[in-house]
């Protein structure tokens, strides 16, 4: 019942639909409550008409006439009553469909809106499949289940209080009997779900963890084939589903055992009904008409018993698949993103922090620091209960400078772009952004993005240079894509910037999907870049196009560049390098290239032809 009281909170714009369903079931069912006094009353009439044709040698014509004009009108009312449980019936079905798909809309809709509003934090830990899963049978369970009861609940509660008071009304042991059939049967269906339940949430875990590595697979189809892994992940998938036979066996005989047992005792419970009918018509307390009725009665009261199981078997469902659903509904953006302060707005007139001294030359910061872009003061920052990924993180980032950040691989210089963003939040210290705003949407306007892997979404190419500005004119697209030099590939194409890339651009190469991440980022002009081992992934020729691409984007814009390939940072104005999560040194290329600290010694190791050099480089995850 918390369930249904829940979903009919987060529905409630569906409240003219739910009363419309309840009145078509409403009229629905006194139509079909109608059906036994209008055959009773037929089987009055005409059992006295051949009782007085039997006692009298022969009924006189105009009793026979009488009779006929009766039962006519007896049929054309049992008419009428089809007909309006045709009608309206089907009114309340076409209600039901409707009230269904705008269901399926308010849930997704509101489950998507959670999923965007979790911070990154949630996606670390969960499988994209699995969010997809509970998505598609959570709801679908609930919306089957919603628009069923919201169908037979009416029915079910209106047919079960009219068989009571008539069967009360005409002899009152038959609405007691009826009394007792409706809570055992509800107290053993209680006792059958509760077990029921429990399974049903031991198989769906099943099914959405087999999802959740499903859609990881179809995602990675060339790795899996490559490592030849085929037959070990169906074997995984298989056995998934192998746990789910089990516990539907299990499930299977625990439901179809108390069924028997609530059937059985039903059986008992009507038998007694239909003896008291049948002795007391033989009595003569009901004449034949009356018997008739009360018969389709006792018939009519067992449909909602019945019924009751079915409602339950789909409630259950709904309940075990709407727990997955509301446990993402319920959670706390704030909890699971665990605190921490997130970049602010960098006021004009704040006092400067260390702009980043050189360990080379300290002289070379100048006194009269123009206002900073970036400002990061005192950092620290871990994953969860983990130790600090970042310690002390102190450095400044002037107007259209270009900073790169060096460092072994794991040493935080993706995590320092992740915090300026506001991925995460910081345990102690600030991040400033000038024109941030106080909003992170405001803070992520002033930031444009290049990642190592490009992210394109299924669509047009003109779709995904747009994503950050879908109201661009297709000029506007088309003179980014020539910056880009995604010119020079999509006009092979037939369609051209229509061109459907398929899903994350696979229908693209590596340098063609990078090009159209650097036009995405042109097209959103944002003051702030963020190149994160932008050309890392890219072989020499494409990186070639694509630096290109980037040195035209990183004009006059304030640009922190993550450095995997030392040939890219050569020009930029300072280098941070980092040293297991705390800043080594600051200063220029040339200055770091002679203090004999971490861009040093990877200069020295890449200028070497040892293989020894060549390997420690390569585990720094540093290329020349």
């Amino acid at each position: 019942m918390t369930v249904l009281i829940r979903i009919l909170k987060f529905t409630r714009s569906l409240a003219p639909y739910y009363a419309g369903i309840m009145i078509a079931a409403a009229v629905v069912t006194a139509a079909g409550l109608a059906v036994p006094f209008i055959t009773g009353r037929a089987t009055d009439v005409i059992s006295g008409a051949l009782g007085n044709a039997a006692s009298g040698g022969g009924a006189a014509p105009d009793v026979v006439s009488a009779a006929i004009g009766s039962v006519i009108l007896l049929a054309a009312a049992l008419l009428a009553v089809s007909l309006i449980e045709a009608g309206v019936g089907n009114l309340g079905g076409y209600w039901g469909d409707v009230m269904s798909a705008k269901m399926r809309t308010i849930l997704s809709t509101r489950y998507f809106e959670q999923l965007l509003a979790l911070p990154q934090r949630y996606y670390d830990n969960e499988l994209t499949g699995t969010i997809v899963a509970r998505l598609n049978r959570s709801i679908s369970e609930v919306t089957n289940f919603m628009k069923s009861f919201s169908n037979m609940f009416v029915t079910m509660m209106l047919t079960t209080i009219a068989v009571l008071a008539i069967s009360a009304w005409y002899y009152w042991p038959l609405a007691v009997l009826l009394a007792i059939a409706y809570p055992v049967y509800l107290w053993l269906t209680a006792l059958t779900s509760r077990k029921w339940q429990r399974l049903e949430g031991d198989k769906n875990g099943h099914v959405d963890v087999a999802s959740g590595r499903f859609a990881e697979v179809v995602g990675q189809m060339r790795v899996v084939k490559s490592f030849v892994t085929e037959r070990r992940e169906l074997s995984a998938f298989s056995e998934r589903f192998r746990s789910t036979e089990a516990l539907t066996d299990e499930q299977s005989k625990h439901w179809h055992r108390m069924d028997a047992l609530r059937q059985g005792v039903l059986h008992v419970i009507f038998f007694g009904l239909y003896t008291i009918i049948f002795v007391r018509t033989v009595l003569g307390f009901f004449s034949l008409g009356e018997m008739v009725m009360l018969v389709q009665l006792m018939s009519m009261a067992r449909q909602p018993v019945t019924s009751l199981s079915w409602v339950v078997d789909t409630a259950q469902r709904a309940i075990a698949g709407s727990k997955s659903y509301f446990e993402v509904m319920d959670l706390d953006p704030a909890s699971i993103d665990g605190g921490g302060s997130r970049p602010v707005a960098l006021e004009q007139g704040n006092e400067p922090g260390a702009r980043g001294e050189s360990t080379a030359d300290p002289e070379s910061v100048s006194d009269s620091t123009p206002e900073p872009a970036v400002a990061f003061r005192g950092v620290h920052f871990g994953y969860d209960d983990d130790a600090n990924v970042l310690s002390d993180i102190s450095f400044e980032v002037a107007p259209g400078e270009r900073v790169a950040f060096v460092g072994e691989s794991g040493g935080g210089k993706t995590t320092l772009t992740n915090l300026l963003m506001g991925l995460y939040g910081v345990r102690s210290g600030t991040i400033a952004v000038a024109g941030s705003g106080s909003a992170l949407d405001s803070l992520r306007r002033e930031i444009g993005v290049v990642f190592q892997e490009p992210a394109l979404f299924s669509g047009t190419i003109a779709e995904n240079i747009a994503y950050g500005r879908p109201e661009a004119t297709r000029e506007e697209i088309e003179a980014v894509a020539r910056r880009a030099a995604v010119d020079v590939f999509v006009q092979k194409f037939a369609q051209g910037y229509d061109t459907l890339i398929g899903e994350r651009g696979m229908k693209l190469s590596g340098g063609q999907k990078q090009r159209i991440a650097v036009a995405r980022a042109m097209l959103k002009d944002a003051p702030i870049l963020v190149l994160d081992e932008a050309t890392s992934a890219l072989d020499t020729k494409s990186e070639r196009l694509v630096q290109a691409g980037l040195e035209d984007l990183m004009v006059g814009r304030t640009t922190l560049i993550i450095a995997h390939r030392l040939s890219t940072i050569a020009e930029v104005d300072r280098i941070i390098t980092l040293r297991n999560g705390r800043i080594d040194e600051i200063g220029s290329p040339a200055e770091l290239a002679a203090s004999g600290g971490i861009y040093a010694e990877l200069l020295a190791l890449q200028a070497s032809p040892a293989k020894s050099d060549r390997k420690r480089l390569r585990e720094l995850d540093v290329v020349g």
